[in-house]
């Protein structure tokens, strides 16, 4: 199989946009709506924006299961409080699970979380279970940054965060730690907020002994990485001078990256420094980069065929990066799986 780890509903019906933009319009007076209830969004429309979008390029492309979750740059936990957030991911992850029950062989959920700054993190664990416990959920998004740009929450080290780990390590489920849209006008969202996200919660975890209070928390740090694997000697170097042990120890028994990365040198790169075994297939096909790279005439995110032409991978390394590793990882996944007889 080929599973693709990293994918967002990025195409839902204009009337989820609608809706929200009414609620964001009303954040200061919430009694003036809308009301959940006000959204309408039937199974056909639902069908026809997976078909023509995503489970399209996937047939095209030869991927057979996305990992799928709401749009993360629609998270915009920033936005209004808590009461708001909790709203709005109910009804976005209500959306993802009803795709994967329109097209269970293609599509399964992970959850975003209603994050809200300065929030207990905690108040998040109703939502997760309920994701986990009733949509059959394998895995969620974890912001670490609800400020949208300002970083005013605390390291992911943090005990702040230790109830959504302990939920974490109770359903043996990973997260993938995304942020969301940029409020700041320093960092563009997809170009540098989220990059830049990505090598900071890597640092975050090297400077400090999280997986010794949690050593079986798993975390997926998206985009390839960031920076982390084209300056893997800085923080091989850093983890040094702060008297961490290897990398290999210390880090990669819980952290592993997606090739969301849009170019062959950067997979070649991604595949030649970080162990085969700590990296999972991913394109977010239809989502941040979505042109055709002038110098191939390829998708920019059609990040299978870097996969396929990287010469240093073996087949048996393909098959890890395509399957074995996102069934190690996301547990549950591999749980439903099995009992499919695949």
């Amino acid at each position: 199989m080929i599973i693709d780890c990293h994918g967002h509903y990025t195409t839902a019906p204009k009337a989820l946009e609608e809706w929200r933009n009414k609620q964001i319009a009303n954040v200061a007076n919430p009694e003036l709506g809308p009301k959940i209830s006000e959204l309408k969004i039937s199974d056909d429309e639902l069908r026809e924006s997976i078909e023509i979008n995503q489970l399209a390029k996937m047939k095209e492309r030869g991927n057979d299961l996305t990992i799928f979750s709401p749009r993360a740059s629609f998270m915009a936990h920033h936005i209004g409080d808590f009461k708001t957030s909790t709203t709005w991911a109910a009804i976005c992850n209500e959306l993802c699970f009803r795709v994967s029950q329109l097209f269970p062989n293609n599509f399964v959920g992970a959850a975003m979380l209603p994050q809200s700054p300065g929030v207990d993190p905690k108040t998040c664990i109703p939502e997760l279970e309920k994701c986990i416990k009733e949509y059959d959920f394998v895995g969620i998004n974890l912001n670490p940054d609800p400020s949208g740009g300002h970083w005013r929450a605390p390291p992911l080290s943090n005990e702040y965060w230790y109830p959504i780990y302990e939920k974490m390590v109770e359903y043996d489920i990973p997260a993938t730690i995304h942020v969301s849209t940029s409020c700041n006008d320093c960092f563009h969202t997809t170009g540098a907020h989220y990059l830049n996200a990505d090598t900071t919660a890597f640092m975050q975890c090297l400077n400090s002994d999280l997986f010794k209070d949690f050593p079986t928390l798993k975390f997926l740090i998206p985009h390839g990485g960031g920076a982390v694997p084209y300056h893997w000697g800085r923080f091989r170097g850093l983890a040094q001078a702060l008297k961490k042990p290897l990398l290999s120890e210390h880090l990669l028994n819980n952290i592993y990256f997606d090739t969301c990365v849009y170019h062959q040198a950067g997979i070649d790169l991604l595949t030649k420094v970080i162990p085969v075994k700590n990296i999972l297939f991913g394109s977010e096909m239809i989502g941040a980069v979505r042109g055709i790279d002038p110098e191939t005439g390829f998708y920019y995110d059609d990040t299978k065929r870097y996969i396929e032409n990287s010469a240093h991978l073996s087949e048996t390394d393909r098959k890890q990066i395509y399957e074995g590793n996102a069934r190690k990882l996301f547990s549950r996944l591999d749980q439903k799986l099995k009992a499919k007889g695949l």
